[in-house]
């Protein structure tokens, strides 16, 4: 079996080769300049593959590529389009038949069979071709090969962004040991492996909590407190009692750990919620912990005046906490997503961050790397003069951060004093001070998903109580709305499985699920409403309400549960009460809605979704997705509109409010309250205070005519760059917050 994704591909071209009985097989791949690299081939001279570039648009290759269709030909030198390169030696060979690879739209490469005989080839030959094209571009277009080994031949690779800014520093590699390659192998003692089992659990018990003591000082205790997430899922039945079988089945230690470390984690990735689907990275790091502490593996000792860039499948918690203090430049996951625990880390220490980069070529210890957390770039070992310009940049970045801070207390107001309230997101106790460390003038969305989410059975009121406490106390005196329980269709928790829904986002989930599970949802207001005792800042915010129904039942419940609590001795009254629109159904009965609650919440990424119908997680389409389409505009323009009739404050929460394209056009049409995650803060203020409100008002109207999203983008784009806020679209250029 190929290991590697040349071997794979190497594979496949012996393979069609051998299938079709074809003098010569070759795949062709596109690099970034349009060039077709002949990536692989059976049949031509050896010494040409890898090697031989076919200049855009040249030969049969290049016409292929252009007509983005099939050429099948008895003798291709009779063409016009033959183009002869000398170094494949394919003088020898007449018939040609070429068919595109084509993913999302673009052409990635072209699949060739060669003959020696002058014949065309048949129409099933051709349609075969065509078939394994398809699947070819699937293979490859998430492969090595497109993505990093033949685009890093210049030592620059991409991923998705994690946290912003440049970052320059020497490569610490982090991969001690990876749980999910370890192999199943029978157990010689099931006693001796239990006891393993516990001192193993007591001893990374201990070194989480030493690690956390440790952090403490370099992150805020928020931050730090990801830890304890650590230290409940190391205490939860459910996790030891899932390795326990394993090992008593007969799997050795490891085997048993890595089955349960991708049992729990897989629940989470299956979740439909990114921000939850990314929880699985997180017990995949501690499934990593145990191994290697296990295997009794120590972190290296890092030098305390050396710039450090911890690159690794996925980085710790743990390691980043082992890098002296002020010297972590960067953090590069190959692996992983933007809502990791590595990335609210990294976005917590203001360290660059790159995620999901695959692998990376050549990489070693002590490599000079450039981190581009801005773009989602990372450079290996890059030449002076890209050096120097990244140095300039990194400059450029810590001046710009340097007076985002001078206006941290700031109101964000425009130049003709408009002010508009700027709130945080939030759903892990690790997210709440960099809210208030960023400005944050409250909470505009707090995920309540994830108490449930790390138990092995359904939280008590008062377990709630303490948790949600932490996050009104840090805000007190400030608006926290705590959205209630979001959990169903693909989103199931470990001990309530529910049947699969062929059509999960349009199934049992959000409010649906809760009113059908009413106890649930009864002991969890009942908690929400005892958290904010004496505060006065809950609010209440209700996920996917789509008609008065919905609506109706859940203020009855509400009633009664302030009912309750008054009856039991607690000093409370009924919260603020508001609904987020994110399925399209709402819009429309917002009116019917007005004397039943106290504001609404715009969820812009569902809405979006929704609306267009489009997935913005989902690769093959993910490219058609903008939220300042034509469409979402004059949705939101719609719901401004009738909420104003009504005098419903709204707020929104989403991509969009961190999208300083989006906020002009928000800011345009009327919205006054924006939530976005705490590090966004900073840039957003300063767009509000760059620019007067009537700039924004005749550009949002200026969009309303505008038919296609990419020429909306255009349009305020260009008008920011006139502005003198190019720093928001990271170009190097000293923009000066007002």
């Amino acid at each position: 079996m190929a290991d590697q994704p040349i071997d794979q591909v190497n594979l496949v071209v012996e393979s069609i080769s051998s299938g079709m009985a074809v003098d010569v097989c070759s795949l062709y791949l596109a690099n970034t300049e349009g060039e077709m690299l002949l990536l692989a081939s059976r049949g031509l001279a050896a010494g040409s593959v890898r090697r031989v570039k076919i200049p855009a648009g040249k030969g049969l290759v290049g016409l292929v590529a252009s007509s983005r269709h099939p050429v099948n030909l008895a003798n291709a030198e009779s063409h016009p389009s033959f183009y002869y390169v000398a170094e494949t030696q394919e003088e020898h060979f007449h018939s040609f038949c070429g068919v595109p690879l084509v993913h999302t739209g673009k052409v990635i490469g072209v699949l060739v069979v060669q003959g020696r005989d002058v014949r065309q080839f048949s129409d099933e030959e051709q349609g075969f071709l065509v078939t394994l094209a398809a699947h070819l571009a699937l293979l490859l277009a998430n492969s090595p090969l497109a993505t990093g080994e033949v685009a890093n031949r210049n030592g620059r690779v991409s991923g998705i962004r994690g946290a912003p800014g440049i970052g320059i520093g020497y490569c610490r590699l982090c991969d001690h040991g990876e749980l999910y390659a370890v192999a199943n192998a029978p157990c010689d003692n099931v006693s001796k492996s239990l006891d393993d089992w516990h001192a193993l659990l007591a001893a990374v018990r201990l070194e989480v909590q030493t690690e956390q003591a440790a952090i403490a000082g370099k992150l805020s205790d928020g931050v730090a407190s990801i830890f304890s997430a650590y230290t409940m899922l190391l205490s939860d039945p459910s996790f030891i009692g899932h390795v326990e079988k394993n090992i008593r089945d007969g799997n050795w230690l490891p085997g048993a750990l890595r089955h349960a470390t991708q049992h729990f984690a897989e629940l989470f990735r299956a979740m439909d919620d990114p921000y939850l689907q990314a929880r699985h990275e997180d017990i995949h790091h501690l499934g990593n912990k145990l191994y290697n502490s296990w295997r009794g593996i120590q972190g290296a000792d890092l030098p305390a005046d050396r710039r450090i860039v911890l690159v690794g499948n996925q980085v710790s918690v743990s390691e980043i906490a082992a890098v002296p203090a002020g010297m972590l430049e960067g953090i590069v996951c190959l692996e992983g997503s933007s809502l990791s625990h590595t990335a609210v880390i990294a976005n917590a220490l203001g360290v660059p961050a790159v995620m999901g980069t695959g692998p990376i070529r050549h990489l070693a210890n002590d490599s000079l790397l450039v981190v581009d957390g801005n773009n989602a770039q990372v450079m290996l070992n890059p030449d002076a003069t890209v050096l120097a310009e990244y140095q300039k940049l990194e400059d450029d970045q810590r001046f710009l951060m340097k007076r985002l801070e001078q206006i941290r207390e700031a109101p964000a107001i425009t130049l003709d004093g408009t002010e508009l309230t700027l709130y945080t997101n939030t759903g892990l106790l690790a997210d709440i001070s960099p809210g208030l460390v960023n400005g944050a003038q409250g909470v505009g969305l707090y995920r309540t998903e994830i108490p449930f989410m790390i138990r092995n059975s359904f939280p008590s009121e008062d377990e709630q109580v303490a948790v949600y406490q932490q996050v009104l106390a840090a805000y007190e005196g400030k608006p926290v709305h705590m959205r209630t329980l979001d959990i169903g269709g693909d989103k199931q928790l470990p001990y309530f499985p529910v049947e699969n829904e062929e059509n999960p986002a349009l199934g049992w989930r959000g409010i649906r699920f809760t009113l059908d599970n009413s106890q649930l949802l009864m002991t969890q207001v009942r908690a929400m409403i005892r958290a904010g005792e004496d505060l006065d800042n809950l609010r209440i915010l209700l996920p996917m309400i789509s008609s008065t129904g919905e609506l109706d039942d859940f203020c009855e419940l509400l009633t009664d549960a302030v009912a309750q609590l008054q009856a039991e001795g607690y000093r409370v009254k009924r919260p603020a009460l508001g609904v987020m629109v994110e399925v399209p159904a709402a819009i429309s009965q917002i009116p019917f809605w007005a004397e039943k609650i106290d504001f609404i919440s715009i969820g812009s990424n569902d809405l979006s979704q929704y609306l267009l119908a489009l997935d913005r997680n989902n690769p093959r389409v993910a490219a058609r997705y903008d939220h300042v389409h034509p469409a979402v505009l004059l949705e939101i323009q719609r719901i401004l509109q009738m909420a104003r009739l009504h005098r419903i404050p709204v707020s929104l929460c989403g991509e969009m409010a961190s999208d300083p394209v989006a906020v002009v056009l928000l800011m345009g049409l009327g919205l006054r309250t924006l939530s976005m995650s705490a590090t966004k803060i900073p840039r957003i203020k300063w767009l509000i205070r760059s620019l007067r409100l009537d700039t924004a008002e005749q550009l949002s109207e200026g969009a309303m005519t505008c038919m296609y999203p990419a020429d909306i983008r255009l349009r305020v784009e260009a008008a920011l760059q006139e502005a003198g806020l190019e720093d928001l679209f990271n170009r190097n250029t000293r923009g000066t917050p007002a």
